[in-house]
């Protein structure tokens, strides 16, 4: 299911915290210059929200991967564990974008994307529900499309 507002909001908060106001309290030894960015997190975490979910596609996208790029820094392709497409803001990625880097994903990782087993992924295309990728697995705007055509109800 799509993620509520307040879930998407709740979700980027605690990432941003964990990920890079944490890190940056310890580095500068818990100095209270920390604190005042917390409440900017808090507020432009609900704009960033707000576009995701409803703003256009274009706009929504950009979101996406400043956050990601921000969150998930690295010198490969973004490859995220598998639980995190379940995540609020996984499912808010999978519903906008689909795989950010990835053209195809495996039948794994569509199904986590779409809260169904591998299994279900392996029906829905063989009865071309899902596109395959001529080099194998499942493509990732295939996925995507699927998620926005089902809207809130279960695939």
């Amino acid at each position: 299911m799509s993620p509520t507002h307040e879930e998407l909001t709740e979700h980027l908060i605690r990432l941003i915290d964990i990920r890079l106001l944490d890190p940056l309290e310890i580095l500068v030894d818990g100095h209270d210059a920390i604190d005042p960015l917390r409440a900017v997190i808090r507020e432009r975490a609900r704009s960033w929200a707000t576009t995701i979910v409803s703003g256009d596609d274009r706009a929504a996208v950009g979101v996406v991967m400043r956050a990601i790029s921000t969150l998930y820094p690295g010198d490969g392709p973004f490859d995220p564990p598998i639980d995190w497409w379940r995540s609020p803001f996984g499912q808010a990625v999978a519903r906008r974008v689909g795989h950010p880097t990835a053209e195809s994903v495996s039948y794994t990782v569509a199904g986590a994307m779409l809260g169904i087993t591998r299994q279900g992924v392996h029906d829905l295309v063989s009865r071309d529900k899902l596109a395959r990728h001529p080099e194998g697995g499942v493509r990732s705007a295939s996925v995507r499309d699927r998620l926005l055509k089902e809207g809130t109800r279960r695939v």
